[in-house]
């Protein structure tokens, strides 16, 4: 065989490693050109159900309760089924997911943001949750009568802050956590990643866009302050839950 047809046979060798993803191609659309392997497959799972629980879910029950308001005073169980009932479940799962797959990878414990951030999260979100049922069960009339109290101006930016803090995980998890943990053996694909930019990019807008509502849910929640006042007692269904 003549050195050309070494050379011509080299570059047809590299040209079908470069099709099937091989160094020369692109590492982002060679995703699934072999299984991943078991410790991948957990993670993969643990990111789906974070995803989920903290980038939809909880964002949607966020949603709900700032839009519905606005237009009926029963809004709080569909907010409280949504966060709890609903997304408790996938984000406890995603959580658990996780640690057996630091523990499957021998990691350290809270070795490194990823972990340490999702431990702030689960613990933050638990607190959110109690705080939400306290400013449903407890209530102080006397001293706010009818008006929003501190706590829930808190309840409101806890939320936000947890849901801001998920993104800028999930982002951690795709772009730095996934490589480390498994050596890079797959990249994330490019539609994951557009994907996440799409949840925070629709949540966002879509929560800015409900505080246009505000003026009309302040209005109802004068209106019901004021019938407390005419009858002498509260009504059960305008309490300013949040």
């Amino acid at each position: 065989m003549s050195h050309d047809q070494n050379d011509a046979g080299a570059d047809d060798a590299g040209d079908d490693r470069g099709q099937n993803g091989g160094e020369t191609g692109n590492p982002h659309d060679d995703v699934f050109s072999f299984p991943l392997s078991s410790i991948e497959i957990m993670a993969r799972n643990h990111a789906i159900l974070c995803t989920v629980g903290f980038l939809i879910l909880l964002p949607l029950g966020v949603l709900l309760a700032r839009y519905a308001r606005t237009f009926t005073r029963r809004w709080f169980w569909g907010h409280a089924v949504m966060q709890l009932v609903i997304s408790g479940p996938v984000i406890f799962a995603g959580w658990a997911m996780g640690n057996r797959t630091a523990n499957k990878l021998e990691l350290e414990m809270l070795h490194d943001p990823h972990q340490q951030i999702g431990i702030a999260l689960l613990a933050l979100y638990v607190t959110q949750l109690l705080l939400g049922t306290f400013i449903h069960y407890v209530k102080m009339p006397t001293l706010f009568r009818g008006h929003r109290p501190p706590q829930n101006y808190l309840h409101v930016a806890l939320g936000l802050a947890i849901i801001a803090l998920a993104g800028y995980q999930v982002h951690y998890g795709l772009y730095t956590e996934w490589d480390f943990a498994t050596e890079g053996l797959h990249h994330v694909p490019k539609s994951a990643m557009h994907a996440w930019l799409a949840l925070i990019i629709v949540f966002w807008v879509l929560y800015f866009l409900g505080m246009a509502l505000i003026p009309r849910q302040f209005s109802a929640e004068k209106e019901g302050r004021q019938q407390m006042h005419r009858t002498g007692k509260e009504d059960p269904d305008s309490h300013v839950d949040g």
